[in-house]
């Protein structure tokens, strides 16, 4: 890996002539004011901020480092920005825009019924070490990050470009097809052998010669998930008809990865992670390049790729070339840190959370300057905040039970939480889709669970009856069957550490059960514990936590995961929802290429969900960042990050009031 030393960040302050010159820096920060001596002139200040080094762009943005530096393992959000600048896909969103994708490494695409999908490559795209991207590549990419088993591969192919119940019999994610492949091409016994499919698959790509003739044979074998029709044709079909199948292929798990690199550092083994690719990265497509990596991932450092194909081209604006040569990301500073950094103009991007806003927004000179100049806020993204009531344990398995906590609740107070200035930054809505997905979100326009204690005691008192047990109000009065046993406090977990807005949150949820005699007791655990929380009896009985969709399908991405019991546990579906109506929906739901009548279905579905109950939504925050004024270029899209390569300056940002 290169080492690229920065150019120094030196401070350079503008001056400006007037009759009174006061200059000024607090922290690093480059301003002016200039001021007349005739009292009946209105003080005039000009504020201006511009980049230390036109040549870096410093991000001190993401709280904590990524988990990988391959696409085909890293998982978390951290990971966007970073794989979005380095790698490419066949097709990408368009920019903030997540309802619609553009091509990038495609030239074109087409589809005539949503299960097989036809690209033409373009033909000058090269890897910034000059390597030859083509229909292989192609072929490569797909199935290594499917045979490698880990997070991005599983989760966002199951079922689409490998089968489900092979997985689950072998423990082996093969694309569907490509046993079939291998026997016809080598006469191997690969037919009906997937332990002996996934070796040979993992010798080849971690052998690639796409010159080869027996390789040629397997990759252009009709009948599979990826099949390679020419140097620059591509054919990509999925086991069920899916229309949102170009959403999922434009995050990184669609990445396209340079074979060579590959296997020159430890090549492809089944359910394996790639260490050296992890620890180190690798360079793809994309406008940028990995030049330093420091431990810990505190550290990574870009540059704009030197070598990049598109120069020259007409492309869309996702894959236009970077405007500012380096970028430093600088991973999992402390909150000060993040907040200096900013204030001294020492970083373009930084993030803190709500409680803390003013430590910015109230410091000269961000005070004094349109809040919308440095605080971008894009508003809740698609996803969900809740607490999860595991429907096969008791008492939660009791359905009053569950209405009684879903109407217990203050959901006013808990958004209340999170406003700045009077403004609730975040939003509340009825799960478990979005409303970002309209048509889908809430179709029979169901009502909010509305804070109402009187109706709560009811829903508990009948629960009482059902369960054999009463609980004690505040008030010394009991509800529910007193011949049967008080009821125990309940365990509610969520992930440690814990920010303040989530504490905040919890002990409105513990206030709000306890005034109708539910006692609450909260723990905290390490996100390894909920890695054991894979059957009904093992998932506790309430989990506050979250789920975000991995490309925005409403269906496969949020009703599903949340509501399906084959996603049960750590999977999505904390709740252990089991309702053999929604099982019998699912077999075809996510399938159905028809919108109004896929529609039609959610609405049967989310009726269901409701008077169900498994989860208390939560409010779901705003996405926001820090963004000096001088920056422009900056989009957000939930599924990918930011885009690095769109940002630029463009002098001197000067505001006068």
């Amino acid at each position: 890996m290169k080492n690229k030393k920065l150019l120094g960040l030196g401070k350079t302050l503008a001056i400006v002539i007037a009759v009174v010159i006061i200059i000024a820096a607090i922290g690093g920060v480059a301003y002016y004011v200039t001021t007349s001596h005739h009292p009946p002139t209105p003080t005039v200040k000009t504020i201006s901020l511009a980049a230390s080094n036109p040549d870096v762009l410093t991000d001190v943005a993401q709280t904590a480092p990524p988990d990988a530096l391959d696409p085909a393992t890293g998982f978390y959000t951290q990971d966007g920005p970073l794989f979005t600048a380095v790698f490419q896909e066949l097709v990408e969103f368009n920019g903030t825009n997540y309802h619609e994708v553009v091509p990038v490494l495609a030239e074109n695409y087409s589809t005539p019924n949503y299960q097989n999908y036809y690209f033409n490559l373009r033909d000058y795209v090269h890897f910034a070490d000059g390597v030859q991207f083509n229909s292989s590549t192609v072929w490569f990419s797909l199935y290594r990050t499917i045979l490698m088993g880990q997070g991005p591969g599983v989760a966002n192919y199951i079922g689409l470009l490998f089968n489900s119940t092979v997985y689950g019999m072998t423990g082996y994610a093969i694309p569907w097809g490509v046993n079939y492949a291998i026997q016809n091409a080598t006469g191997l016994p690969t037919a009906n052998n997937y332990t002996l499919t996934a070796q040979v698959l993992a010798s080849i790509l971690s052998h690639f010669n796409a010159n080869n003739a027996t390789i040629q044979k397997i990759m252009e074998y009709p009948n599979q998930a990826v099949v390679v029709k020419g140097p620059y044709e591509v054919e990509v079909s999925t086991l069920e008809p899916y229309k949102f199948f170009l959403y999922d292929i434009a995050a990184w798990w669609g990445a396209i990865v340079n074979p060579v690199i590959v296997d020159e550092h430890g090549g492809v083994s089944p359910n394996s992670v790639n260490s050296y690719l992890d620890e180190y990265g690798m360079n793809g497509t994309g406008p940028y390049v990995i030049v330093k990596v420091s431990p810990g991932f505190s550290t990574i450092e870009l540059e704009a790729n030197p070598n990049y194909w598109a120069v020259g081209h007409d492309v869309p604006l996702v894959a236009q070339p970077a405007h500012i040569k380096y970028v430093v990301i600088n991973y999992g500073l402390s909150h000060n840190d993040r907040v200096e950094d900013f204030l001294k103009n020492d970083a373009q991007i930084s993030y803190i959370s709500i409680p803390y806003l003013s430590q910015i927004l109230g410091a000269y000179p961000y005070n004094t300057i349109p809040m919308n100049s440095s605080f971008i806020n894009f508003g809740s993204e698609p996803g969900v905040f809740y607490v999860s009531m595991n429907m096969e344990q008791y008492p939660t398995n009791i359905t009053d039970f569950r209405l009684a906590m879903e109407y217990a609740v203050n959901y006013s107070a808990l958004l209340s939480i999170f406003s700045y200035n009077g403004k609730p930054l975040a939003s509340e809505f009825l799960g478990p889709i979005s409303p970002q997905f309209p048509g889908y979100y809430d179709p029979s326009g169901l009502p909010d669970y509305n804070y109402s204690p009187s109706l709560a005691m009811h829903y508990l008192n009948e629960a009482g009856y059902i369960g054999h047990f009463y609980v004690v109000l505040p008030n010394g009065s009991t509800l529910g069957d007193s011949s049967g046993t008080q009821l125990p406090p309940l365990s509610l977990y969520a992930l440690s550490p814990v920010n303040e807005l989530e504490e905040d949150e919890l002990e409105i949820i513990s206030h709000d059960l306890s005034a109708i005699g539910i006692s609450t007791t909260v723990y905290y655990v390490l996100p390894s514990v909920t890695d054991g929380w894979t059957t009904p009896k093992g998932t506790p009985v309430l989990v506050d936590l979250g789920w975000f969709p991995d490309w925005p399908d409403p269906v496969f991405q949020q009703l599903m995961p949340l509501t399906d019991v084959e996603f049960g546990g750590i999977s999505g579906n904390l709740a252990w929802v089991n309702i053999s109506t929604l099982q019998t929906m699912y077999n075809t739901l996510p399938f159905i290429t028809n919108t109004s009548e896929q529609e039609s279905m959610v609405g049967q579905a989310y009726s269901i969900i409701y008077h169900e109950a498994p989860y208390m939504w939560l409010p779901v925050p705003d996405t926001y960042y820090f963004v000096q004024p001088y920056v422009h270029g900056f989009e957000y899209n939930p599924y990918v990050g930011y885009f690095y390569n769109l940002m630029y300056y463009n002098g001197t940002y000067t505001y006068t009031t």
